[in-house]
């Protein structure tokens, strides 16, 4: 019996000494004691893929996408980006099933997808594949229904009045207050949780900008003495790049494409917001680079619809400028509809035009260190020519390794000569085009929306 109590003592003074640890570690160390992000060996070449997992199958389920792994490993998709997997909000729900983002229960899964057994399987299956699962976390807001609410009121925000608030107009949920530093507690327990239980990879962290920066930075710190993590921000700013995040949204580039597919702004308009960004992040930082997500297809509209047949001209856009690119679910087959946010609403699979095109931009990217990411990839120089407004022109070059890519942003052949220097040379090239060796000022015709990948 002695030994037993010396055993449980020990076990509870352990427990306190990690609970004070924590409260040291997350509350009182300065910023400065942080250790710096050190990106996933395995994400150096990486890409990433959207799942909108409710409107992947009819089953909408774990296990009826578990059957789309080896389709997508095929294509070349590294990490799996799952939307929220767990108990959506009824209290004040939208809609018939409610937003992903309406959390009820932050260590439960949704049982409209399956059983927490069947998120393991997906998970190990995924990595058998070699492939990476993250996945998405809603930290600074909560459904109207979650045990949180009554247990812990003091960790909302509250009005003058002491009612709690809705960020935004998002009435389905309840905004988070991390003043209390009793939440930050709780909200890194829950994230180590799915890490430890499920084996997951990291997290995409909704709406990051709205959490206070020193959380994310001691939530990495923790998360990164169980395994190796890779943590996407839905943010764009610079400071969250030092301690907490792999990568961030490319919000300016995304735009400059969208204002360029629509004959709003010069091809010149990318390299300006291109090179605003290399200056302003670290050369650490991963941008996500995307023409779609869940938000920019159910809220703003299809990629159809804001680039027209420039569609696959900013993809091969996306994937080869400086950045992750990301693949939103369907843009592989082909989606051309905004989908039903919170009712189910079916991606159709019956075809897959542009798997095979996706799939070579990935294989390049993987193959080819000027592609990598962050540092870890090739720097990028804009190359001249005689039509700069519409003839998007441009080498990433990394040691030997080289990319020369060209794009006619506009719907209009356009003969040009190319006046710049630093892409002279033989190359082969992607989407069975011959191979070309490039002399200087070369010149060049080209079709509306044409693009052309050569590497070497």
């Amino acid at each position: 019996m002695r030994n037993l109590y010396t055993i449980k003592s020990f076990i509870a003074i352990s427990a306190i000494m990690a609970s004070v640890a924590l409260i040291v570690s997350c509350h009182q160390k300065p910023i400065s004691t942080y250790s710096p992000v050190v990106n996933p060996e395995w994400s150096k070449g990486a890409n990433i893929y959207e799942v909108n997992l409710r409107q992947y199958t009819p089953e909408g389920t774990f296990n009826a996408f578990r059957l789309h792994l080896p389709r997508l490993k095929e294509m070349g998709v590294d990490i799996l980006w799952l939307m929220p997997i767990h108990p959506i909000g009824e209290l004040n729900r939208k809609g018939a099933l409610g937003s992903y983002y309406s959390v009820r229960d932050y260590k439960a899964v949704n049982p409209e997808f399956g059983t927490m057994d069947d998120f393991k399987k997906l998970v190990a299956e995924a990595h058998d594949l070699g492939m990476y699962v993250i996945l998405d976390w809603v930290a600074n807001h909560t459904s109207w229904d979650n045990a949180l609410v009554t247990k812990y009121r003091e960790w909302y925000t509250q009005n003058q009045k002491g009612e709690l608030v809705s960020p935004y107009d998002w009435s389905d949920v309840v905004q988070l207050n991390y003043n209390n530093r009793e939440l930050w507690d709780y909200m890194i327990d829950a994230l180590e949780f799915w890490v430890e239980e499920t084996n997951i990879d990291g997290y995409r962290c909704d709406v990051a900008f709205l959490v206070p920066t020193e959380f994310w930075n001691c939530a990495r710190q923790e998360l990164e003495e169980i395994k190796p993590v890779f943590m996407l921000a839905e943010a764009e700013e610079p400071v969250h790049h030092e301690h907490a995040f792999d990568m961030s949204y490319a919000w300016n580039m995304h735009n400059a494409m969208d204002a360029v597919g629509a004959g709003l702004k010069s091809a010149s308009h990318l390299d300006s917001v291109l090179n605003e960004d290399l200056r302003k992040f670290p050369a650490s930082a991963y941008r996500m680079q995307f023409t779609s997500n869940h938000d920019e297809n159910s809220w703003k509209s299809t990629e159809y619809s804001r680039l027209g047949e420039g569609v696959k001209t900013f993809a091969v856009l996306k994937s080869t400028i400086p950045g992750m690119p990301l693949i939103y679910s369907g843009q592989e087959a082909g989606l051309n509809r905004m989908l039903k946010f919170f009712e189910k609403d079916e991606i159709v699979w019956s075809q897959l035009p542009l798997a095979n095109f996706y799939k070579e931009l990935l294989t390049l990217k993987k193959q080819n260190p000027a592609l990598w990411n962050g540092q870890y990839g090739g720097t990028y120089t804009r190359i001249s020519t005689s039509d700069d407004k519409r003839i998007f022109a441009f080498v990433r070059q990394k040691d030997s390794h080289q990319v020369f890519v060209i794009l006619n942003l506009s719907p209009d052949p356009v003969s040009t000569q190319l006046t710049g220097t630093g892409y002279e040379g033989a190359y082969d090239a992607l989407f069975g085009l011959s191979g070309n060796n490039f002399e200087p000022n070369v010149q060049l015709h080209l079709k509306g929306w044409e693009y052309r990948v050569y590497y070497r």
